[in-house]
């Protein structure tokens, strides 16, 4: 056999992973334009409009089918993964995907004076959004070598990235300039489109006869995943509580709802998918242990930095929206490339949509909890007590995390 032919089997895995790539970048794109939507966008339109903090603070709600889906990932996966045959991750996304096509036109015609009617749509939209995640999470963890984790990753939190800088972003910019209901479809239209790669790309081999049944119960006898579990909850809160009333803090600083569309999508489409690509290099030279405990210390200081800023008082709101830029979008694109990897490294691929889902669920749950008691703090107390408290917790919690991964790091 020729050295050409002799390679050409690695070559042509070596595209497919990246083909796989690809597609679920653009997939994990699509589902995040959705989370850009309810979790910045809406906000800061809400805020504009006058609604106090603690009633912005309901759209956490929106998190609670993310969370839930652990409920219902056991049977999800036992239909993706028949007995015989190919699995049916595209058929469980392409139904979800026309649900979700059909909710974001529902809010299109409500529109945001109808909030609670808006809200209520959106969750309805994350339950057909958080079945497909776990369809795709476990076609990801499937089909791509650990080797290839690291860049998977990156194409999941850059995806994310993106898909949350043009529903904040871009967005906003529309609504401004268009309105609420033209911005909003133009949003199902691109949802629609960044589904299509995943939708016609080659479905995973058959491994021949599947004798695993995928259960919560096996996920729960494995003290991998369950010491995965801790790190979760820990690392979401560290890194996510500390953000979620930056965008109403920016309309309270003076920022108009283009510019901070302007800087959510040009800035965020910037700054997240070069640290995701960043935190993609680095879990591959250093490992994802080492990557999570530098971004909790870089969080500490940015939310720290902010801190200072609003308690000092007349800072200028475009150096704050700098500081905001890099904890929600730089920052945590680095850290969640690298707590992802750990979740792969986790998962059975026998039931990787359960056991990724068991991870991501409590990452949802952690979330929810933080962003409606941000809402109340920040209310309450300040922005700046608020702020200095999350970059507390993200100073305490980079050892902790440092020391999980490490009592993680067997095999079973």
């Amino acid at each position: 056999m020729s050295e050409a032919a002799a390679g050409r089997p690695a070559l042509s895995r070596r595209n497919s992973a990246w083909l796989t790539i690809a597609a679920l970048a653009g997939l994990y794109t699509g589902q995040s334009i959705l989370g850009g939507i309810a979790f910045l966008a809406l906000p800061s339109v809400l805020r504009e409009r006058g609604l106090p903090l603690d009633a912005i603070g309901l759209i956490y709600l929106i998190s609670l089918p993310w969370a839930l889906k652990i409920a219902w990932s056991a049977a999800v996966e036992r239909y993706r993964l028949p007995p015989t045959g190919p699995t049916r991750s595209r058929l469980i996304v392409f139904a979800c995907g026309l649900f979700t096509l059909a909710g974001l036109v529902a809010v299109a015609i409500a529109g945001p004076e109808r909030w609670h009617l808006v809200l209520a749509i959106f969750i309805a939209v994350a339950f057909a959004a958080a079945t497909a995640d776990i369809a795709c999470d476990g076609h990801a963890v499937e089909t791509l070598a650990k080797a290839h984790h690291g860049w998977g990753n990156a194409a999941q939190v850059g995806g994310a990235y993106l898909g949350s800088a043009l529903g904040s972003g871009l967005f906003l910019v529309l609504v401004a300039r268009i309105d609420w209901a033209g911005a909003t479809l133009a949003a199902a239209g691109l949802f629609g489109l960044l589904m299509l790669p995943f939708l016609v790309s080659k479905p995973a081999p058959s491994p021949g006869l599947r004798t695993h049944q995928p259960s919560l119960k096996a996920a729960f006898a494995r003290p991998r995943l369950r010491s995965g579990l801790w790190l979760a909850a820990l690392y979401v809160a560290a890194q996510k509580w500390g953000v979620g009333m930056l965008p109403p803090m920016l309309v309270d600083a003076g920022l108009d709802l283009e510019t901070l569309g302007a800087i959510n999508g040009l800035g965020g489409l910037a700054v997240g998918l070069g640290f995701a690509l960043l935190g993609g290099g680095a879990v591959r030279l250093w490992g994802a242990r080492t990557v999570m405990v530098a971004a909790l210390l870089l969080q500490a200081g940015a939310l720290a930095l902010l801190a200072t800023a609003i308690g000092q008082g007349g800072s200028s709101p475009l150096l704050l929206a700098g500081l905001a830029l890099a904890s929600s979008s730089g920052i945590m694109a680095l850290g969640f490339v690298a707590l992802y990897a750990r979740f792969m490294a986790i998962a059975d691929p026998r039931q990787a949509g359960v056991d990724f889902t068991l991870l991501q669920g409590t990452d949802s749950i952690v979330s929810m909890v933080g962003g409606l008691g941000a809402g109340w703090v920040a209310q309450h107390f300040g922005y700046t007590p608020y702020l200095a408290g999350a970059a507390g917790l993200a100073l305490l919690a980079a050892p902790l995390a440092a020391w999980l991964t490490v009592s993680d790091r067997g095999e079973e």
